[in-house]
């Protein structure tokens, strides 16, 4: 576990010192990569913020997570069996893996994402209610 929760840093770390601020052209519809990018997610009153965005295939993407709510929060991004495993869950905090970060009131929090092929990527927050309150989002994956 601990070699895993090095890597996990030292890759957001890498990204998010020499990847592309993205979040006002993820917010405009931009397609985002090949190289890799930064996006901030705002989460503010129970939504994401983006919560639609392109990149193409093959982009690393380094996710910066800024809870504004007053209530917890996470970002779960991955395919059915990531997100079905966590519709059954109930831990507010996560390990840390790609993917995935739990986040407090106020807080800010980071992960990734490689996007290796075309197709579509949910992203959910699967605390109770949440995701019924629609706290979900998704990243189109072109060519």
């Amino acid at each position: 576990m601990p070699l895993t929760v090095g890597l996990v840093v030292t890759v957001v770390t890498y990204l998010a010192a020499s990847g592309v601020q993205a979040s006002a052209d993820a917010r405009d519809g931009q397609v985002l990569g090949p190289e890799p990018v930064t996006v901030t997610i705002d989460l503010e009153h129970s939504r994401f913020v983006p919560d639609h965005l392109t990149v193409r295939a093959g982009t690393v993407v380094s996710f910066v997570v800024v809870n504004h709510d007053p209530i917890h929060h996470e970002f779960v991004l991955g395919d059915d069996e990531v997100h079905l495993a966590h519709e059954h869950g109930d831990d507010l905090v996560h390990p840390p893996v790609p993917g995935e970060v739990s986040t407090g009131p106020n807080e800010t929090g980071m992960t990734f994402y490689v996007f290796d092929e075309p197709g579509t990527v949910e992203f959910a927050c699967h605390l109770p209610g949440h995701v019924a309150y629609g706290m979900v989002g998704e990243v189109e994956v072109v060519p």
